[in-house]
């Protein structure tokens, strides 16, 4: 869930010209997840024989990752904050090589291969954030080349659109040898997000370059959230893709049918942002996974829960896990759950694939160096 607001009605060396050596890849990434519906139709990946991401030098490489809505999801559409927290875990990236002049700028990704000029529509943001990217830092687009392999699952509310679209504004701005300024990142990122979902909030374009829990109110990043000690989650995968505008809109109209009723269980979703903010900085994970499961059963209530979501939420409480809730737009998408320490996470990722999620993610947030004055 991007949080999407509605919208108111109411030459011929690929050595870049500063001089700089190539940049190099980390990793080359072969592997072959399930496959993804895409914009109503089944998208199949590349064969596990075909690399996407070059293990030669290429010019410019970028990274980004995925994220997961810790608390405020839905209520922040009507103003409340929210907390968002980075998922290193899984991990978009993204190649620029500079094509000869003449040479036709292309895309290399599981899901299209071939110019750039003829993406499919589902990839027409990744088109925008190279176009922007390249005019931002005096490249042209037509002469990238554009390789993209991206670990963040599509449809789960983890901001796989803004994830592909930081990685490859940083691998388009490291191919020309700049830097770019945080504000500068952010709004090249919005630009392929205004393509994806219209009117983003930008709570996944900060996300997904956060390094810490962030928190947001009325599209505005609030600083980041500390954390006391560390705390480790299991994201669990439904199997059913979310859709943000269904979820958005299946709350409009209950909040229009019954509005003193929606209201009040929006203001309590808004008001679980302090505690729960208080609880991760504080390092009280009962308090924390309180939170988090009032959270669910509210969200619950405004229709944007599932049998399936709430069956996996069941199943890691009845772990021992000591929180869980739906995380991002609801009716599909992922669980969040709470492992009471990190030692227990790797037991409640295998009872929630046991449960049903036919994927986890486990992640550690660590301490945050000198909270309070404290050791790191």
């Amino acid at each position: 869930m991007d949080l999407t607001l509605p919208l108111p009605s109411d030459d011929a060396s690929r050595t870049p010209s500063s001089g700089r050596e190539p940049a190099r890849s980390g990793r080359v990434l072969t592997s072959v997840r399930p496959a993804e519906r895409v914009a109503g139709g089944l998208v199949r990946p590349l064969p596990a024989h075909l690399p996407v991401l070059s293990p030669t030098p290429v010019d410019g490489t970028g990274r980004a990752h995925g994220k997961a809505i810790l608390i405020g999801e839905h209520a922040v559409v009507y103003g409340a904050a929210a907390i968002a927290l980075p998922v290193p875990s899984v991990e978009a990236i993204a190649q620029v090589e500079l094509l000869p002049a003449g040479s036709p700028g292309s895309l290399t990704s599981r899901l299209h291969t071939g110019p750039l000029a003829t993406v499919p529509a589902e990839l027409m943001p990744v088109a925008a954030a190279v176009h922007a990217a390249a005019i931002e830092v005096g490249l042209d687009p037509d002469r990238l080349h554009v390789r993209i392999d991206s670990e963040v699952p599509i449809g789960r509310g983890m901001g796989s659109s803004a994830a592909v679209a930081a990685a490859v504004v940083a691998a388009v701005a490291d191919a020309a040898g700049r830097t770019l300024s945080p504000e500068v990142r952010h709004e090249l990122i919005q630009e392929s997000e205004r393509v994806a979902h219209g009117n983003p909030s930008g709570l996944d374009a900060r996300t997904v370059v956060a390094d810490a829990p962030v928190r947001f109110l009325r599209r505005r990043p609030q600083g980041a959230v500390p954390v006391g000690a560390p705390v480790s989650f299991v994201i669990a995968d439904s199997g059913v893709s979310a859709s943000t505008a269904v979820a958005v809109a299946t709350v409009r109209a209950r909040r229009e049918a019954a509005p003193a009723v929606i209201d009040g269980v929006i203001e309590e979703l808004g008001a679980l942002v302090d505690p729960v903010a208080d609880a991760l900085a504080t390092g009280e994970a009962a308090a924390l996974g309180a939170g988090m499961t009032r959270a669910h059963h509210l969200l619950r209530e405004i229709g944007v829960s599932s049998p399936v979501l709430d069956d996996l939420v069941e199943a890691a409480l009845g772990v021992g896990a000591a929180g869980a809730k739906l995380t991002g737009s609801g009716g599909g998408g992922c669980v969040l759950a709470l492992a009471r320490t990190p030692g227990s996470a790797g037991a409640l990722a295998a009872a929630l694939r046991a449960a049903g999620a036919p994927r986890t993610w486990t992640m550690t947030l660590p301490k945050t160096p000198d909270l309070l004055g404290g050791d790191a």
